[in-house]
């Protein structure tokens, strides 16, 4: 009878809590895990005082791992039930060393002739960390070192299979994948960072097609940012999985990290907690010497601070937590509304206010809305975006980012010219990026697409008689106002207001930071506008704060500079205008 097995794990806070195993199973196959154990345990441990085997310094939480995974083998049928596996666990729990050994032991088990297994590192260093251990177990193993021999180019080969355990780092090798067998891929949150990430993984995972006997390991930290790219991937997947939300047995999540309750508490700081997301705690994690850093870091202040508890306690930053970041960050993934939509915020709000925000070729045109909900009172947000294919050219490396964006929808790429920044042969990301990228003049009027989109957007707003005031950053933006007045909303009765940047936005980012703190502002929780907001920067003057924009480097902050113009509006508590005949011949008023 084959056996039933699921991967969710519902109850993973309380597992986790209560110290009990995160895997809620035992293995499919108890021979499979029984044989693998024993090489396994066998190992012995180089950086260890005395050189010990796995198994007899191995915590618990190990031999769950190394039972999962090769327990999932049914060699009747010569099938892995369960294929991928991702290990999230915090810095120094000895993941590199247990990469390695879970590698050597899957290499002697297998009986594939010339299979190949690899460790695909983001870095040399990271792979040189992971093929050390190895080598030295083969070394330091009486039968393993006649049966296995360490190469030349971080490569162990099996002498009688002819098969190859190789590391390869991904920042200078390639690894094709077509005949892959085993793939452990080390601290995924690197990988994340790089826009090709996504199409590597999938070219190394290929093997898999024609090897049911497979495996993927995804092992990492937390990002010391937030999280992006196909780490984020992979961690929304993989907790959806673990949370029951997406059924899928073949993938087993193995994730120790804090429940919500413990980060929103800020009961993660305090020691007891620690084994949480340390399992090996006691063991080759020291507690003195976490707490220890810990006291470094409050010292050092809140960028270190953000350092060490993404690594050492695996606390996902998300956003906020750096030197000069906005304090508002620290509270933006704790307000979010899943499926605050546009037309969610006008079904529910009595007026809104729209903030706009733009500047040169190579930035994004921000465009956010906030709702003033019925009753409550409460602040309703959402933002959007829109860039050129010039804009993605200059800014390839946040190819990753502007994708993810773009397939939630809040992104959307035009064209100011058909013939200019062709970027479909650059990557996989950057093609998907442009590939229907809006021509230019789309819109009856002659309009550029992002104008037309704001425009729309206002519109739309407008017609449902709930357009309060619009506020824009007025550099660089005389066309949208243009436009605006072909509409009607114009600087006349105060429905269009240039907002003072700089530290004139002082007071819209500190009203919307206090309304995260009491609960009176929420959002959908969409990528950009978390992106954005993880992205500000402030300035110490010697009167106020300042975002600084020209700190923000790559990190776009355009559509949280235009949700803070329409706060600024916000935060005078409008009424909607009387009707009125609207004109375009007075200056723009300025909203101070």
């Amino acid at each position: 009878m084959p056996p039933v097995w699921t991967t969710a794990i519902p109850d993973w806070r309380e597992r986790l809590v209560e110290s009990r195993p995160l895997i809620p199973f035992a293995p499919l196959f108890p021979d499979e895990a029984r044989a693998a154990s024993e090489i396994f345990d066998s190992l012995p441990v180089i950086d260890v005082a005395g050189k010990p085997p796995f198994g007899d310094i191995g915590r618990p939480w190990v031999r769950d791992f190394v039972n999962a995974v090769f327990g999932a083998y049914d060699a009747a049928t010569g099938r892995r039930l369960i294929q991928y596996f991702f290990l999230l666990i915090a810095k120094k729990n000895g993941k590199s060393t247990l990469a390695a050994g879970v590698m050597v032991a899957a290499l002697i088990r297998n009986w594939r002739e010339s299979g190949e297994f690899y460790i695909l590192a983001p870095t040399k260093e990271v792979a040189d960390n992971s093929y050390t251990p190895a080598a030295d177990m083969v070394r330091e193993h009486s039968v393993l070192r006649s049966i296995l021999k360490p190469c030349a180019g971080r490569v162990i080969e099996h002498r009688n299979t002819g098969a190859t355990l190789k590391v390869v780092a991904a920042d200078s090798e390639t690894v094709s994948g077509k005949k892959t067998i085993g793939l452990l891929v080390d601290e995924l949150w690197l990988f994340g960072k790089r826009a090709a990430s996504a199409n590597m993984l999938i070219e190394a995972e290929g093997g898999l097609a024609s090897r049911p006997e497979g495996f993927v390991i995804y092992l990492s930290t937390h990002a010391d940012g937030p999280p992006k790219g196909v780490f984020k991937d992979k961690l929304d997947e993989f907790r959806a999985i673990r949370d029951g939300k997406i059924v899928d047995p073949k993938k087993l999540p193995v994730l120790y990290e804090f429940p919500e309750h413990l980060i929103q508490d800020d009961q993660f700081k305090h020691r007891r907690w620690w084994s949480i997301t340390n399992p090996n705690l006691g063991a080759s994690v020291d507690p003195d010497f976490l707490a220890g850093k810990l006291a470094e870091a409050q010292r050092a202040g809140r960028a270190q601070l953000a350092s060490f508890y993404a690594k050492h306690l695996n606390v996902p930053i998300g956003q906020g937590l750096s030197a000069d970041g906005w304090a508002g960050a620290e509270l933006w993934s704790r307000r979010v509304e899943p499926g605050l939509t546009l037309d969610a915020i006008l079904d529910r709000c009595e007026l809104c206010t729209v903030g706009i925000d733009g500047g040169g070729l190579d930035d994004l045109l921000g465009l956010a809305v906030i709702g003033r909900e019925r009753g409550t009172k409460r602040w309703l947000a959402w933002g959007c975006a829109l860039i050129s294919t010039i804009g993605v050219g200059r800014r390839k490396a946040n190819a990753a980012d502007y994708l993810a964006f773009k397939r939630e929808g809040d992104l959307t790429v035009f064209r100011f010219d058909l013939g200019v920044e062709d970027l479909s042969d650059d990557d996989d990301d950057l093609a998907e990026l442009v590939a229907d990228a809006l021509p230019p003049e789309t819109s009856p009027e002659g309009w550029t697409p992002d104008v037309a989109r704001v425009v729309d957007v206002v519109r739309r707003i407008n017609d449902r008689g709930l357009l309060a005031q619009v506020g824009v950053d007025a550099m660089g933006i005389g066309t949208i106002v243009d436009a605006l007045a072909e509409i009607g909303v114009t600087q006349d009765e105060e429905r269009l207001f240039a907002v003072r940047q700089g530290i004139g936005l002082m007071g819209a980012f500190k009203t919307v930071e206090r309304k995260l703190a009491d609960g009176s502002f929420v959002h959908g929780g969409g990528r950009l506008l978390s992106w954005c907001v993880g992205n500000l920067k402030l300035v110490q003057t010697p009167t106020a704060v300042r975002l600084a924009r020209e700190e923000s480097g790559l990190g776009k902050i355009d559509p949280a500079c235009a949700l803070f113009n329409a706060g600024a509006l916000m935060a005078a508590n409008p009424e909607l205008p009387d009707a009125s005949v609207y004109t375009a011949d007075r200056g723009l008023i300025v909203f101070e």
